[in-house]
């Protein structure tokens, strides 16, 4: 009989239908059973050993909540017997009831040792305490994870063991991930973790990977992924986290709809083992990256989300670096733009909000950016070929791979977001939503002769749980102030770069720990409020509210 050895994991969820995500230890008919009866099943799909099910529940009722269970095979897994959490619930919200969004990335995902978590309390681990210890009291209506949802080049003491009982770690890569069978050991280590497994089995989840989902620096620049495909590695690695990804992270990104006309995700489920079929889908993701969308679209009544690709859509020839290539340029113009009303009554417009999930920060501390503005010149061969080298060589080194390094992207980025929030059907915010950097902050734009009638933020945070050493806490506190931002100019001046197209200034922060922000959305109206898991005396962990503040 087949067990269930990962999820349940919420994803997909709306005012009728949803999604559940399951790993089982073998084929099996997964079903997923409400107590409202409504109810859904799926036949399991095999990938490299592996078998999973994504079901589909439809017969939801609006803006109610509804406790269920999984049984594969008509035998129930979950919730298991000896739960300590509060049943699973799938939740339809309606517009009425408003939005609250919870986000953030960097979850390195290592067990404690002996008890004591080396980086602090897990936030997500806090926050699942405290929904389950109150399940009556407000919770997100979804979580957004931002990126690096697993750490595929820095793992644990613990999974570092089991690789070397696999292999010989003195071959590269080393203690690093290399094949689809170590990247599901790492999705095992997190999502097992039993605050989180609750927290996801009941909680809507949205996901997009960022660099460390495959390898720090992941498409930095061209020459870096030309160095990488000359190793005997590289191949099976990336293949493998694509792969991964779209199997444990992607699928439950998108909507019933979306899956009934993937052709991918029909050749998977038709054949006995899908490994050859994704394992050719992801050899063309690589090779040829415009023909493979990893961005998505997600409507919650009158907020629209735009998760954003900003690793894999990149065009990375020095002579037309972009962020994104021009099909995914298109793409989120028009979902941006798609169903903006034509007259100057709010009742128009296409949404209240818009929310802009890319991993990399679009707006950073000034120093930061012009540094990345002005080794972009330079690599760009600006100051000719010796300081293309040294461009290239400091890009890799400091990490000069955001939305500044790629200067005709943060501009296009700009002025897509000036046209968003102006005029008719305008939304009340437009929100970019980041993680990445190991610190959490406000940012807020303008822009040279208008101004957008939307409120606009870059609302980073970062990290949920990791490491955020003294230099990163110093480095950025100086990158946000006057001196630095002095300095970074005359560094803009040296690489003979433009102005950017827009100006901003820090409205709150830096702030440095284990966090989550929760953007709570109702009518036109916005709240942020930011939140820190900390210890306390008593060994108990505790989520405290940094900031708490209205964007519109």
């Amino acid at each position: 009989m087949a067990g269930l050895r990962l999820g349940p994991l919420l994803r997909y969820a709306d005012g009728s239908c949803a999604t559940v995500w399951v790993e089982t230890s073998g084929p099996c008919t997964a079903e997923v059973r409400c107590a409202d009866g409504s109810r859904g099943t799926a036949r399991t799909f095999r990938i490299a050993g592996h078998h999973y099910a994504l079901v589909p529940v439809g017969g939801l009722t609006p803006g109610t909540a509804t406790e269920y269970e999984v049984l594969l095979d008509g035998a129930s897994v979950w919730p298991p017997a000896d739960s300590r959490f509060p049943p699973s619930v799938i939740a339809t919200p309606t517009d009425d009831d408003g939005m609250r969004v919870a986000f953030g990335s960097c979850r390195w995902a290592a067990p404690p040792a002996g008890g004591k978590d080396s980086v602090g309390p897990d936030a997500l681990d806090t926050l699942s305490a405290r929904v389950a210890a109150d399940p009556e009291r407000a919770r997100p209506d979804v979580l957004l994870l931002l990126g690096d949802q697993v750490y595929a080049d820095e793992v644990s003491d613990a999974t570092r063991h089991w690789l070397a009982g696999r292999r010989d770690l003195d071959r590269p890569p080393g203690d690093q991930i290399a094949d689809y069978e170590e990247y599901t050991r790492l999705y095992y280590e997190s999502w097992l973790d039993p605050e989180v497994r609750w927290l996801l089995s009941t909680v809507p989840s949205c996901m997009i990977f960022d660099d460390h989902d495959v390898i720090d620096d992941w498409n930095t620049s061209a020459a870096w992924l030309a160095d990488m495909r000359a190793t005997d590695w590289w191949q099976e690695r990336l293949l493998s986290g694509l792969m991964s990804y779209w199997v444990y992270q992607q699928l439950g990104n998108l909507s019933p709809d979306e899956l009934a006309a993937d052709p991918l995700y029909a050749a998977v489920r038709e054949t006995p083992d899908g490994t050859d079929a994704l394992r050719a889908f992801a050899a063309r993701a690589d090779s040829d990256p415009a023909s493979v969308r990893w961005s998505y679209r997600r409507d919650f009544g009158r907020t629209r989300l735009l998760m954003v690709d900003s690793r894999a859509a990149r065009v990375l020839d020095e002579d037309r670096r972009t962020m994104l290539d021009p099909g995914e340029a298109a793409w989120l113009r028009e979902q941006i733009l798609e169903g903006r009303g034509d007259s100057d009554s709010d009742s128009d417009s296409a949404y209240d909000h818009l929310l802009i999930g890319t991993s990399l920060p679009w707006l950073l501390p000034h120093l930061v950016h012009d540094v990345e503005a002005w080794n972009a010149a330079m690599c760009g061969g600006e100051r000719g070929e010796r300081w293309a080298r040294r461009g290239e060589w400091i890009r890799r080194g400091a990490d000069l791979e955001h939305w500044a390094a790629f200067p005709s992207s943060f501009d296009a980025l700009g002025d897509l977001i000036a046209e968003a929030g102006t005029g008719p059907g305008a939304p009340a915010t437009v929100s970019v939503l980041s993680g990445d950097v190991h610190h959490a902050y406000v940012a807020e734009p303008s822009w040279a002769g208008r101004a957008p009638d939307a409120r606009v933020a870059q609302l980073t945070c970062s990290p949920v749980h990791n490491s955020v050493p003294l230099s990163i806490r110093l480095g950025f506190r100086f990158g946000w102030s006057a001196p630095a931002r002095a300095l970074g100019r005359r560094i803009a001046r040296h690489g003979r770069c433009a102005p950017p197209a827009v100006s901003w200034r820090r409205t709150g922060g830096p702030w440095f720990g284990n966090q989550i922000m929760t953007l709570t959305l109702r009518g036109r109206s916005a709240r942020l409020r930011l939140e820190q898991a900390r210890a306390s005396r008593d060994g108990t962990n505790a989520l405290r509210t940094i900031t708490d503040r209205e964007l519109a």
